[in-house]
């Protein structure tokens, strides 16, 4: 076992992780993508491609080359449209003639919520949107994808993006973003929203799976723990921005402010975003009341103390 502080393979050497996957690291190292993306192959003879990644010559020709004498690239699956996971897609499409498989475009899957967060003005939520992304074949939630020696059904799991899909091959799922070891998942508003993350954790938890692998670090290999605490994890959090709110309406920023306390000033956007997920949630779940048009700006108090509690 791998554990994540160990995790720091090299860019473009694949890696053999067993049960017919292969897994390649793109050089894109950041604080949102950890050691950088990984994409994986699956398969032995037909390779389905999860994940190709950012629009990078070198990781291109890293794919590329990892297809062994005998072997063939006949399908390319994109988790998510944001700008670590996607745009490789259309340069391996070309090169290999295998077609582009995902949820949708990048706004495919908003919630009705987001929607309205998008029409007061507020932009990406910070992680880059591969707005140029459109595949070949569109998948439909819970739709299986037969290859040569492989079958991969397609669960959407909106929350970190709405088009954002896992993709389950036996008991080992590929989670995209949606659950890593290295961290919690990143959900931003409009991008984002933290309603259908939770969502998605609570069904991805149903799959008999034993094994995640994820768009970023080690493999997770107790998957249902991992579930477990990213749940718990958000409903601290939910608990900490209630606290905050009894001692009066306050934003996002003012809110983030005050509980990441240990947060590096550069990640403080991001926690901003994540606290505003929270806040619609709690609306969403009347226990929470916005004082202003929702926006990035928008005021929030609890429940309790709202309007119609006059």
């Amino acid at each position: 076992m791998t554990s994540e502080s160990q995790f720091d393979p090299l860019p473009g050497q694949p890696e053999d992780m067993g049960r017919g996957i292969r897994r390649i690291l793109a050089p894109n190292p950041s604080p949102m993508t950890f050691r950088g993306t990984n994409t994986y192959l699956l398969g032995e003879t037909g390779l389905a491609v999860i994940d190709p990644g950012p629009d990078d010559g070198a990781h291109l020709r890293a794919i590329l080359d990892a297809v062994r004498p005998g072997q063939r690239i006949t399908h390319i699956f994109v988790t998510h449209a944001h700008l670590d996971h996607s745009p490789l897609a259309a340069r391996l499409s070309a090169a290999t003639g295998a077609p582009v498989l995902a949820f949708g475009t990048a706004t495919t899957g908003r919630s009705t919520a987001m929607e309205q967060l998008v029409a007061s003005g507020l932009s990406d939520g910070g992680e880059g949107i591969d707005h140029a992304f459109a595949p070949d074949r569109v998948l439909a939630d819970a739709q299986i994808v037969e290859g040569e020696g492989w079958q991969i059904t397609a669960h959407w799991t909106p929350g970190h993006l709405g088009n954002h899909m896992c993709f389950a091959a036996r008991d080992v799922v590929f989670t995209g973003d949606l659950v890593m070891g290295w961290a919690s998942s990143l959900v931003s508003p409009p991008d984002g929203d933290l309603t259908d993350f939770m969502e998605s954790c609570v069904r991805l938890r149903e799959l008999p799976a034993d094994l995640f692998h994820s768009g970023h670090g080690a493999p997770i290999e107790d998957p249902h723990a991992r579930l477990d605490w990213l749940i718990s994890h958000r409903r601290a959090r939910e608990s900490a921005i209630l606290e905050q709110l009894r001692n009066g309406p306050a934003n996002a920023h003012n809110l983030a402010r005050a509980i990441y306390t240990d947060t590096p000033a550069a990640l403080l956007p991001a926690a901003t975003r994540n606290v505003l997920a929270h806040l619609i949630d709690l609306q969403g779940k009347n226990m929470a009341t916005a004082l202003d048009p929702l926006s990035a700006e928008a005021r929030f108090t609890t429940r309790a103390d709202g309007p119609e509690a006059s």
